[in-house]
């Protein structure tokens, strides 16, 4: 199956150490920097993954515009993502883009990830060591079992 992941990973590459683990593991996975990409066609693929870290409690803006110019109506989706803080409403903001395309969300895999952003830099960042070698298998495992459509 025929799989892109569009994805923004800066500052520590949490979200990239998953993303390099999933290619690896099928060679069917072109992975997509929206930093560099400029406008993509998407329609070839049979699902899109939409990957970030999360900056603000939400996806990085960079994913979230990216998402809304190239992602194809109807296109079946899954989102990945790491965050240093505790779990929140992270999806609103890029869900707001897949149901305007009328994507069929097939999953969401998250996990923890180094954070030194803010106040979090003056105690030497949060989530020190992650991702673990167990949340990178885990990601691996979350493709591999996601349904077809």
């Amino acid at each position: 199956m025929k799989t892109a992941i569009l994805f923004y990973s800066k500052h520590h590459g949490n979200t990239k150490k998953l993303l390099d683990a999933i290619a690896a593991a099928d060679p069917d996975v072109d992975l997509v920097d929206v930093t560099t990409a400029g406008k993509t066609n998407l329609s070839g693929y049979d699902r899109i993954g939409i990957a970030s870290g999360i900056y603000y409690s939400s996806f990085a803006k960079q994913a979230i515009a990216y998402a809304a110019e190239n992602l194809p109506e109807g296109k079946p989706v899954f989102f990945i993502y790491t965050h240093g803080a505790p779990a929140g409403g992270f999806l609103k903001g890029i869900r707001a883009v897949t149901e305007s395309k009328r994507s069929k969300e097939l999953g969401e895999y998250r996990c923890q990830g180094f954070d030194t952003f803010g106040p979090f830099k003056l105690v030497g960042g949060i989530a020190k060591g992650h991702p673990t070698k167990s949340e990178v298998d885990g990601a691996v495992k979350f493709y591999r079992e996601l349904p077809d459509k």
